[in-house]
């Protein structure tokens, strides 16, 4: 008996033309064109998330040198020395973009001594530097003026950059509204005013208006 069986007319068993199975070279571009247009679109996303993150990061680094810096000030001026204990001599100068202060030090077990403190803008970076602590009025005079002069070597602590403009006026205790240091200067003759308030605002680069601040002056 044959193996094979004859159905129909037909071979059992008898082979039929492979059929291939694969992309041909239209859907393959298709497909890398697809494939391009969703990497670029991830692209472009990742670049924005990049670039957002960056700028978030230099705001809150320059609202951390703010909130720093206003801090520091702050702790300045509660412990501003008090006319009387400077005969002819100002507790505070407020110039554009500079700020000299005399400050109290006190320190645990030593008698309160005095120190020059001064804020300056120089090439868009504010800075503070503190004198040496001293308790002689002569040796504080020429501390004063080393602060006035710039002639201080020692280094300064660097509180904020990017600081375009660093404006400063005062209060006067009795007076009408808020002065310059300029405008101090010609209004008062012989004994120091007595000053109750700073104000200082600051411009950033790259921020709309300028940061406002009021400290109050000497111990309350």
């Amino acid at each position: 008996m044959r193996n094979s069986q004859h159905v129909g007319g037909a071979v059992r068993g008898a082979s039929r033309p492979a059929r291939h199975s694969g992309l041909t070279l239209i859907e393959l571009l298709v497909a890398i064109s697809i494939l391009s247009f969703i990497a670029v679109l991830g692209w472009r996303g990742l670049d924005s998330i990049v670039r957002a993150r960056i700028a978030l990061t230099g705001d809150l680094e320059q609202t951390r040198g703010m909130q720093l810096t206003f801090a520091q000030m702050q702790s300045d001026c509660a412990h501003l020395v008090s006319t009387t204990d400077l005969p002819g001599l100002m507790p505070l100068v407020a110039e554009q973009g500079r700020l000299t202060l005399v400050r109290t030090v006190l320190a645990d077990d030593q008698p309160s001594r005095l120190q020059v403190v001064t804020y300056r803008v120089k090439d868009g970076v504010l800075t503070r530097h503190g004198s040496a602590a001293t308790r002689d009025l002569n040796e504080l005079a020429a501390l004063w003026r080393t602060a006035a002069n710039d002639t201080d070597t020692t280094q300064a602590v660097v509180l904020q950059s990017d600081v375009t403009a660093l404006t400063i006026r005062l209060w006067i205790s009795g007076g009408t509204g808020w002065r310059t240091g300029a405008e101090i200067a010609q209004l008062t003759s012989g004994q120091p005013p007595l000053l109750t308030g700073l104000e200082v605002a600051m411009q950033l680069q790259g921020r709309e208006g300028s940061l406002l601040k009021v400290f109050l002056l000497g111990a309350v």
